[in-house]
């Protein structure tokens, strides 16, 4: 019998759809192999991996139920996902949909270390690790600013955090302070580069994550469309507002389709002061690593929501009110307000302060040295 193909690390994100559980799996996997690049990665997808088409079916179903009825979705998923965060269960009915397969994936790679990235797969590798079923390292890389009662805790060997209160947390839950390491919301390496801003130039970028539609009707409207700043228009997967922004052809606004590559995203954030956003992880991360100043004028439920609790709680953004002022007044009364801005400015130092001074590619060669 042939031995079964061996794979160094290997990745669990969950659902296909353009996420941050895949920017973070393809940040660790870049940040692996620029430290070490003999060795072999996997990224796998739970759901299409264990039901095939089944996935895009799903996909579409969440992404209309968020759309069509987001206050039930709100509701569904703090009652199930975020009430009593610190009571930590199994999650049966996942294990009976998931765990063959995981099994069979598990058998199939042999990895020596294996990253989740989403808390469904988080879950059922947690149960394995405790039952002995798995002999890999176990690594949680969070993909949001709170942990959810899905992510498995016990039987996972190390945790990367996005800031110093989930660190908090986590050692409520019993988790040993050298088993987490504060990396932010892992982002990809060409964020980490210094750049200062030289001059101000009037210049905000607007993105409404993958899809590109979330609020954008009523932010891009003549009521809130600035005289003097310029947009420059994220619209992700939505050809639409692509094609509408475009036939408008305002010299204020530049519409930008989806942009797949990092240098690209990361030249944008260099032409702009700021940055008009929801609070979805990696997105709020980017603009935490390029220290550009956050403001958020719309949130998805569920996750998004806490998200935007927590953050506010860290003073990282600033929450816009689209009922109150037109949204230039308020973006420009933070720039004026130099009490506030040097506020923010802190606020922001001390997230960075209490970011692991290795590289994320450190730390993943140094876990992976347990298995060794």
């Amino acid at each position: 019998m042939d031995k079964p193909k061996q794979s160094d690390a290997l990745f669990l994100p969950f659902l296909q759809m353009p996420s941050g559980h895949h920017h973070v799996a393809d940040t660790l996997i870049t940040d692996l192999l620029r430290y070490n690049n003999n060795k072999r990665t996997n990224k796998v997808e739970l759901l299409s991996y264990s039901y095939g088409s089944l996935e895009k079916i799903v996909t579409s179903t969440y992404i209309s139920w968020i759309k069509r009825f987001p206050g039930v979705y709100d509701r569904l998923y703090t009652l199930l996902a975020c009430r009593n965060m610190s009571k930590r269960k199994r999650h049966r009915h996942y294990e009976l949909l998931f765990r063959p397969f995981l099994n069979k994936l598990v058998k199939e790679e042999n990895p020596e270390i294996v990253f989740l990235t989403h808390a469904l797969p988080s879950s059922i590798v947690s149960v394995l690790k405790q039952e002995n079923k798995l002999q890999a390292v176990t690594v949680n890389a969070y993909t949001d600013f709170f942990v959810n009662r899905l992510w498995g805790i016990k039987g996972i060997d190390y945790h990367f955090v996005p800031t110093a209160s989930v660190k908090k947390f986590l050692l409520k839950l019993g988790v040993k302070a050298e088993r987490i390491f504060i990396t932010g919301i892992p982002v990809h390496p060409v964020f980490r580069e210094e750049f200062s801003l030289k001059e101000k130039k009037q210049a905000l970028l607007i993105t409404g994550g993958s899809l590109g539609s979330c609020g954008m009707d009523e932010l891009l409207s003549d009521k809130h469309l600035p005289k003097k700043m310029h947009l420059y228009v994220l619209c992700g997967t939505n050809e639409q507002l692509y094609q509408t922004l475009s036939k408008q052809n305002n010299s204020n606004i530049t519409p930008i389709p989806y942009i797949e590559s990092k240098a690209q995203m990361n030249k944008l954030y260099n032409e702009v002061d700021a940055v008009l956003t929801k609070p979805g992880g990696v997105t709020i991360s980017e603009c935490l690593m390029k220290r550009k100043p956050i403001f958020v004028y719309h949130a998805l439920p569920g996750q998004e929501q806490i998200n935007l609790q927590e953050l506010i709680q860290l003073g990282l953004v600033n929450p816009i009110d689209l009922n109150k002022e037109p949204l230039e007044e308020q973006i420009n009364q933070f720039f004026l307000d130099t009490q506030k801005k040097n506020r923010y400015t802190e606020n922001v130092n001390r997230y960075h302060q209490n970011l692991s001074t290795q590289s994320i590619g450190a730390l993943i060669q140094q876990v992976m040295n347990q298995s060794q």
